[in-house]
């Protein structure tokens, strides 16, 4: 599919033919064609770094990470929001072992769930 750089790089060939004539032709027609060689060119070089990145990633034991993070944030948000009043019952409760254990839920729950998210993705 032609995008519109390559569409109005055509018409200007054609365009140029046209003012230019009939003995320009060859030097049109290879100038238009160097043009969508560099593209390529680009477009591959930028396929090729993706591949080797994607290559280092996974001989890492990583993959690349495409977009948002869908749930981590709002897990984030509710793990500190609710670790204020669980650490007030438990520091009122039971003292330091039991905001050390409830800190250690809430860690462990995050700690689950991007490993799961890791695992899955």
């Amino acid at each position: 599919m032609a995008t519109d750089e390559v569409r109005k790089d055509l018409r200007a060939a054609v365009e140029a033919r046209q003012e230019l004539g009939a003995e320009y032709e060859n030097e049109i027609i290879e100038s238009f064609l160097d043009k969508l060689d560099a593209r390529d060119a680009q477009r591959h070089g930028r396929d090729l770094q993706h591949r080797r990145e994607d290559q280092m990633l996974e001989a890492a034991g990583l993959k690349r990470r495409e977009g948002s993070d869908p749930g981590g944030l709002a897990l984030a948000i509710v793990s500190v929001t609710c670790a204020i009043p669980i650490t007030a019952i438990a520091a009122d409760m039971t003292g330091l072992p039991g905001m050390l254990i409830s800190w250690a839920g809430l860690v462990g729950i995050n700690f689950a769930w991007r490993t799961n998210r890791r695992s899955a993705g």
